[in-house]
């Protein structure tokens, strides 16, 4: 699922601050392209999070609501004077690409078709890997 949450990026002392009123996260970059980068990041792991716990995903608020939420969080820092812009993650392609963790499942082969595949230097898991994923129409 694409979300896009509005992201405040203010830069202070050569750093750029980085405020994401929906879902509470606050990050930095070393400069504007990094922030975004930063911000999508976090966005992605907090969804996940999300997710795991089987929560529901914040809806993403107006361009006046994240104003509003930015110029009442600032006991710390004033993130509504920065730059207002929409920082887009998809969350099914971030978890794809951060959960590569191999899991070990046993598989269970006639032993003749196992001799032919170790005779032919056939890596029996990345062949599994490969068929399941034209199975249920997926990529990496």
């Amino acid at each position: 699922m694409k979300q896009v949450y509005p992201t405040f990026i203010a830069e202070y002392k050569g750093d750029f601050l980085v405020y994401v009123p929906d879902m509470d996260i606050y990050t930095e970059g070393k400069n504007m392209a990094d922030a975004i980068e930063m911000a999508r990041d976090a966005i992605g792991l907090k969804g996940v999070d999300y997710e795991d716990d089987g929560k529901v995903l914040p809806v993403p608020s107006t361009v006046e609501e994240a104003m509003k939420k930015a110029k009442e969080d600032t006991e710390v820092f004033d993130y509504s004077i920065g730059i207002l812009t929409l920082v887009d993650i998809d969350f099914l392609e971030y978890r794809k690409r951060m959960d590569n963790k191999m899991v070990r499942r046993n598989v269970t082969l006639p032993n003749w078709l196992n001799v032919e595949a170790e005779k032919a230097h056939i890596n029996v898991s990345r062949v599994l890997q490969e068929a399941l994923m034209v199975k249920l129409n997926v990529s990496r």
